[in-house]
């Protein structure tokens, strides 16, 4: 069952509970909204989907007006947010940016969390472009890291230094010692994080380690309180429903409590950044070792027993 299809099904549960709370019948609700008795069954057990009109509808002769625009937004969101991800990702990475750019130039707070991965707008390209070939590789996509590095670092110019935005963004501390690319690309991206968490505009809490459990939460991102980004491993899900939003506002206060900030949060990086350190310079040291064996000065004779 796909995920369009669970959600087609939950919008008829909830119809369905509308109906029974009314106390009428599936005939009776037929009767009174002019339908075939048989609609209301396929509507409310997820084999068909309802029209705006239908929702409204069901909504006034079950006397539950007050639940119209979420249900209406459910609809809206149920087949387009998926569907589109799945284009937007056959048609290359690049058009995915360009998508979210569009929701983030009407937007002006950003609310984020992420587990395991650095926030897009505080990417370094080699960070960014590491993940944009692991994202084309897994889905067997057109590769075109190139364009959509360019395309983010375009994104944080426009939305980082310009205008009145702001981003507040949630992090695991996981996400400090998740590797993406190598430990070079990690080391420069912690240094990163450093730098932007002195702009004016970004906001970053980390969530320590070993935090108390308090919700589960996968990545997500909040456009002011209109539009939730949820990301998962084949599909995006676009949320628009009211109720939905308020929930994940919720999630995302909850974890800000939770996280450190400003020299809390500094320290948690240095300290990620010195595990790496002995990790990256030690490699580098060696590289640099055996240039020098192979250059103008001989290496070093082994020590005498």
């Amino acid at each position: 069952m796909t995920a369009v299809h669970k959600a087609r099904q939950a919008l008829g549960q909830q119809l369905r509970d509308l109906r029974n709370d009314s106390g009428l019948t599936g005939r009776q609700l037929a009767d009174l909204a002019g339908w075939n008795p048989s609609k209301i069954s396929k509507i409310e057990y997820g084999k068909q989907t309802p029209t705006e009109d239908d929702i409204r509808a069901w909504c006034a002769h079950t006397s539950a007006t007050g639940h119209t625009a979420d249900l209406i937004a459910a609809l809206r969101n149920l087949d387009s947010a998926y569907l589109d991800w799945r284009r937007t990702l056959a048609a290359g990475i690049r058009r995915q940016q360009t998508k979210i750019h569009a929701i983030e130039a009407e937007t002006t707070l950003i609310r984020g969390y992420d587990p395991a991965l650095i926030p897009g707008l505080l990417h370094t390209p080699e960070y960014a472009e590491a993940i944009f070939q692991r994202v084309a590789e897994f889905n067997h996509t057109p590769n075109d890291a190139e364009d959509a590095v360019a395309a983010r670092m375009n994104r944080q110019q426009r939305y980082l230094y310009h205008g009145d935005r702001r981003v507040h963004y949630l992090i695991g501390e996981q996400a400090l010692y998740t590797t993406v690319g190598d430990d070079g690309i990690m080391f420069g991206q912690l240094d990163r994080l450093l730098s932007a968490m002195s702009l004016p505009r970004v906001r970053l809490g980390i969530v320590p380690l070993m935090s108390e459990y308090l919700v589960s939460a996968a990545n997500f991102v909040i456009y002011d309180s209109r539009v939730v980004m949820v990301e998962g491993i084949t599909a995006a899900t676009t949320v628009t429903q009211p109720r939905e939003i308020a929930s994940y506002s919720r999630a995302f206060d909850m974890l800000a409590d939770q996280s450190v900030t400003a020299d809390a949060a500094r320290a948690l990086i240095r300290a990620a950044q010195e595990r790496r350190r002995g990790r990256y310079e030690p490699a580098e040291q060696a590289d640099a070792q055996r240039a020098k064996g192979t250059g103008g000065e001989p290496p070093e004779p082994p020590p005498q027993s």
